[in-house]
């Protein structure tokens, strides 16, 4: 009879106090023996926006390597998993509760964390955003047709390509139920996507009091709409502020709130650094356990 080996994984919502809202991620803290290709099939099962995989570090200033899945592929960097597998390693004394900052591996290079003390005693976890590149704008009329709005629902603001790992094109919107009413549409997108290489994303938000009220559409991730894009938040906050949509000064701090419209309301918190130029933003939240699992394979 083949031998069978049991992997134990743990559950999170990402990015808000309250189990069964924010982002879900799945983390296997210790996936010995697993291939490529399992660790995708995995994802594939659970169907969760991603699933990690906590690999020994390569690197001597690194605690640990995680290895990022959605449900159609590997990914180089994203937010939510780094914070929510930081959660895990404290929870699990992987890493120590005490440590204010450590730094993990990812396939983009070394993502910097930081632990605050939050509300009710909770830790507040902060990555540091990789360097945020900007890239072209678009015809505010395709990407009106593209996110099934219309022209008089965008803002003066030229949509524009970000990436900090995961491009997107950021769309800006008059109001929240602009946000609510935008659908992804597959033409639309198709003619927006063009000639750009690779996967991208969009990504529909409007300025608010506290920062952004905002949604993510990523079918060529495998995901229909992500309840809480980290990667993204860092290339919002800095287009944000470099159209005056933000306050940009050393230590502004905003929220973005997106997932609301799909029922899993997520909170991301945005601090600026330095003069807050494109590589002076962190992404942080909160970490709520959910389950406990163990999976068994042949």
């Amino acid at each position: 009879m083949p031998s069978q080996r049991s992997y134990h994984y743990q559950v999170v919502d990402v990015f808000t106090e309250h189990p069964l809202e924010g982002n879900p991620l799945a983390v296997f803290p210790d996936p010995t023996g697993l291939d490529d290709g399992t660790m995708q099939k995995i994802a594939k099962e659970l169907n969760l926006s991603e699933t990690t995989f906590v690999f020994p570090a390569t690197r001597p200033d690194c605690v640990a390597s995680i290895r990022i899945f959605t449900p159609a592929n590997e990914m180089q960097f994203a937010g939510h998993p780094t914070i929510g597998t930081s959660f895990v390693l404290m929870k699990q004394g992987l890493i120590s509760k005490d440590k204010q900052s450590f730094v993990l591996e990812e396939k983009i290079g070394p993502i910097p964390i930081r632990v605050e003390n939050g509300a009710h005693g909770r830790p507040l976890i902060w990555l540091a955003t990789p360097p945020i590149q900007f890239g072209k704008t678009y015809d505010p009329a395709i990407c009106a047709k593209a996110s099934g709005l219309t022209s008089e629902d965008l803002l003066d603001v030229p949509p524009q390509l970000l990436s900090a790992g995961n491009p997107a094109v950021f769309i800006p919107v008059r109001n929240k139920e602009a946000v609510d009413r935008a659908s992804l549409d597959p033409q639309g997108m198709k003619i927006l996507k063009g000639q750009e290489p690779g996967r991208l994303a969009m990504f529909v938000f409007t300025p608010t009091p506290e920062g952004a009220y905002s949604r993510m559409f990523a079918p060529d991730l495998g995901v229909a709409e992500d309840p809480a894009s980290g990667s993204l938040t860092g290339p919002l906050a800095a287009l944000m502020m470099r159209h005056g949509l933000a306050q940009r000064s050393a230590g502004t701090r905003l929220i973005s709130e997106q997932g609301t419209k799909m029922g899993r309301r997520s909170l991301l918190h945005i601090q600026v650094r330095g003069d807050g130029g494109a590589d002076g933003i962190d992404v942080g939240g909160y970490v709520t356990p959910l389950v406990d699992g163990t999976m068994t394979l042949p």
